[in-house]
Protein backbone atom coordinates (compact mmCIF):
# COMPACT_ATOMS: atom_id res chain seq x y z
CA UNK A 1 0.00 0.00 0.00
CA UNK A 2 2.80 2.55 1.04
CA UNK A 3 4.31 1.60 -2.34
CA UNK A 4 1.34 2.24 -4.13
CA UNK A 5 1.31 5.40 -2.61
CA UNK A 6 4.81 6.21 -3.70
CA UNK A 7 4.21 5.20 -7.08
CA UNK A 8 0.66 7.68 -7.31
CA UNK A 9 2.47 10.76 -5.52
CA UNK A 10 5.19 10.31 -7.77
CA UNK A 11 3.58 9.93 -10.78
CA UNK A 12 1.78 13.22 -10.29
CA UNK A 13 4.96 15.17 -9.43
CA UNK A 14 6.07 13.64 -12.98
CA UNK A 15 2.93 15.14 -14.43
CA UNK A 16 2.50 18.83 -13.00
CA UNK A 17 6.24 19.21 -13.68
CA UNK A 18 5.58 18.27 -17.33
CA UNK A 19 2.64 20.62 -17.55
CA UNK A 20 4.63 23.33 -15.93
CA UNK A 21 7.78 22.87 -18.17
CA UNK A 22 4.77 22.87 -21.36
CA UNK A 23 3.26 25.86 -19.66
CA UNK A 24 6.96 27.62 -20.35
CA UNK A 25 7.49 26.28 -23.57
CA UNK A 26 4.81 28.75 -24.94
CA UNK A 27 4.70 32.66 -25.43
CA UNK A 28 2.72 35.18 -27.23
CA UNK A 29 3.58 38.62 -28.92
CA UNK A 30 0.44 41.15 -30.24
CA UNK A 31 2.17 41.57 -34.00
CA UNK A 32 -0.24 44.11 -35.21
CA UNK A 33 1.06 46.31 -32.08
CA UNK A 34 4.68 45.50 -33.01
CA UNK A 35 4.99 46.55 -36.33
CA UNK A 36 3.40 49.79 -36.79
CA UNK A 37 5.66 50.76 -33.30
CA UNK A 38 8.60 49.77 -35.92
CA UNK A 39 10.60 52.84 -37.66
CA UNK A 40 10.54 50.92 -40.72
CA UNK A 41 6.98 50.87 -40.45
CA UNK A 42 6.67 54.23 -40.16
CA UNK A 43 8.25 55.26 -43.16
CA UNK A 44 6.89 52.89 -45.30
CA UNK A 45 3.04 54.16 -44.20
CA UNK A 46 4.80 58.21 -45.24
CA UNK A 47 6.29 56.69 -48.71
CA UNK A 48 2.59 54.77 -49.29
CA UNK A 49 0.90 57.99 -48.74
CA UNK A 50 3.15 59.90 -50.79
CA UNK A 51 2.30 57.80 -53.63
CA UNK A 52 -1.29 57.82 -52.61
CA UNK A 53 -1.06 61.57 -53.09
CA UNK A 54 0.42 61.31 -56.35
CA UNK A 55 -1.98 59.19 -57.94
CA UNK A 56 -4.70 60.99 -56.67
CA UNK A 57 -3.00 64.84 -57.96
CA UNK A 58 -3.28 63.16 -61.60
CA UNK A 59 -6.76 61.53 -61.07
CA UNK A 60 -7.98 64.96 -59.99
CA UNK A 61 -6.52 66.44 -62.89
CA UNK A 62 -7.63 63.68 -65.27
CA UNK A 63 -11.15 64.44 -63.75
CA UNK A 64 -11.21 68.26 -64.53
CA UNK A 65 -10.68 67.56 -68.04
CA UNK A 66 -13.03 65.14 -68.69
CA UNK A 67 -15.53 68.00 -66.98
CA UNK A 68 -13.99 70.52 -69.44
CA UNK A 69 -14.05 68.69 -72.18
CA UNK A 70 -17.83 67.66 -71.45
CA UNK A 71 -19.18 70.87 -70.88
CA UNK A 72 -17.43 72.46 -73.54
CA UNK A 73 -18.53 70.08 -75.70
CA UNK A 74 -22.39 70.14 -74.82
CA UNK A 75 -22.75 73.54 -74.92
CA UNK A 76 -21.46 72.87 -78.76
CA UNK A 77 -23.43 70.17 -79.44
CA UNK A 78 -26.28 71.80 -81.16
CA UNK A 79 -24.18 73.53 -83.69
CA UNK A 80 -21.66 71.31 -83.93
CA UNK A 81 -23.10 68.79 -86.66
CA UNK A 82 -23.72 65.16 -86.43
CA UNK A 83 -20.04 63.73 -87.27
CA UNK A 84 -18.64 65.80 -84.98
CA UNK A 85 -20.50 65.12 -82.08
CA UNK A 86 -20.04 61.65 -82.40
CA UNK A 87 -16.38 61.59 -82.83
CA UNK A 88 -16.18 64.19 -79.34
CA UNK A 89 -18.90 61.30 -77.92
CA UNK A 90 -16.19 58.69 -78.72
CA UNK A 91 -13.22 60.84 -77.50
CA UNK A 92 -15.17 61.04 -74.51
CA UNK A 93 -15.95 57.43 -73.97
CA UNK A 94 -11.59 57.14 -74.50
CA UNK A 95 -10.91 59.18 -71.79
CA UNK A 96 -13.18 57.65 -69.50
CA UNK A 97 -11.81 54.59 -70.28
CA UNK A 98 -8.12 55.49 -69.79
CA UNK A 99 -9.83 57.52 -66.20
CA UNK A 100 -10.50 53.54 -65.24
CA UNK A 101 -7.54 51.97 -66.73
CA UNK A 102 -5.69 54.47 -64.89
CA UNK A 103 -7.18 54.09 -60.90
CA UNK A 104 -7.02 50.48 -61.90
CA UNK A 105 -3.36 50.80 -62.20
CA UNK A 106 -3.08 53.26 -59.68
CA UNK A 107 -4.19 50.76 -57.32
CA UNK A 108 -2.06 47.55 -58.63
CA UNK A 109 0.76 49.93 -57.98
CA UNK A 110 0.00 50.82 -55.13
CA UNK A 111 -0.71 47.00 -53.80
CA UNK A 112 2.59 46.04 -55.07
CA UNK A 113 4.75 48.71 -53.36
CA UNK A 114 2.49 47.68 -49.70
CA UNK A 115 3.98 44.19 -50.38
CA UNK A 116 6.92 45.41 -51.27
CA UNK A 117 7.73 47.79 -48.52
CA UNK A 118 6.06 45.38 -45.72
CA UNK A 119 7.73 42.36 -46.81
CA UNK A 120 11.71 43.33 -45.06
CA UNK A 121 9.55 44.96 -42.11
CA UNK A 122 7.60 41.95 -41.45
CA UNK A 123 10.97 39.38 -41.87
CA UNK A 124 12.81 41.75 -39.27
CA UNK A 125 10.09 41.77 -36.32
CA UNK A 126 10.04 37.67 -37.15
CA UNK A 127 13.87 37.14 -36.84
CA UNK A 128 13.59 39.61 -33.80
CA UNK A 129 10.19 37.20 -32.21
CA UNK A 130 12.59 34.02 -33.38
CA UNK A 131 15.66 35.31 -31.31
CA UNK A 132 14.21 36.41 -28.65
CA UNK A 133 11.98 33.24 -28.08
CA UNK A 134 15.09 30.84 -28.47
CA UNK A 135 17.29 32.92 -25.84
CA UNK A 136 14.46 32.34 -23.63
CA UNK A 137 13.63 29.14 -24.20
CA UNK A 138 10.38 29.12 -25.59
CA UNK A 139 9.37 26.41 -28.11
CA UNK A 140 5.72 28.25 -29.26
CA UNK A 141 5.02 31.64 -29.93
CA UNK A 142 1.55 32.84 -30.77
CA UNK A 143 -0.06 35.81 -32.32
CA UNK A 144 -2.18 37.69 -29.70
CA UNK A 145 -3.70 40.14 -31.86
CA UNK A 146 -7.39 40.65 -32.16
CA UNK A 147 -8.71 37.75 -34.37
CA UNK A 148 -5.68 35.43 -34.61
CA UNK A 149 -7.31 32.83 -32.94
CA UNK A 150 -5.21 32.94 -29.39
CA UNK A 151 -8.52 33.19 -27.08
CA UNK A 152 -6.39 33.27 -23.56
CA UNK A 153 -2.61 35.04 -23.56
CA UNK A 154 -1.98 34.60 -20.15
CA UNK A 155 1.53 33.17 -20.80
CA UNK A 156 4.77 35.38 -21.10
CA UNK A 157 4.45 38.83 -23.30
CA UNK A 158 7.32 38.82 -25.46
CA UNK A 159 6.63 42.19 -26.75
CA UNK A 160 9.16 44.13 -24.60
CA UNK A 161 11.90 41.71 -24.56
CA UNK A 162 11.17 42.30 -29.28
CA UNK A 163 10.93 45.86 -28.84
CA UNK A 164 14.61 45.57 -26.96
CA UNK A 165 15.74 43.55 -29.47
CA UNK A 166 14.49 45.88 -32.40
CA UNK A 167 16.25 48.69 -30.36
CA UNK A 168 12.63 50.61 -30.20
CA UNK A 169 11.04 52.62 -26.75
Amino acid sequence: MRKLRKLFLAAIMIVGFNLSTQAQEVAHINISELIPAMPESKAAQAELTKMQEKFKGEMETMQKDFETKLKKYQAEAATAGDALNETRGKEMEEMQTRFQMFQENARKEMAKKEVALSEPILTKAQQAIHKVARAKGYKYVFDSSLGSGVILADGPDLMADVKKELKLN
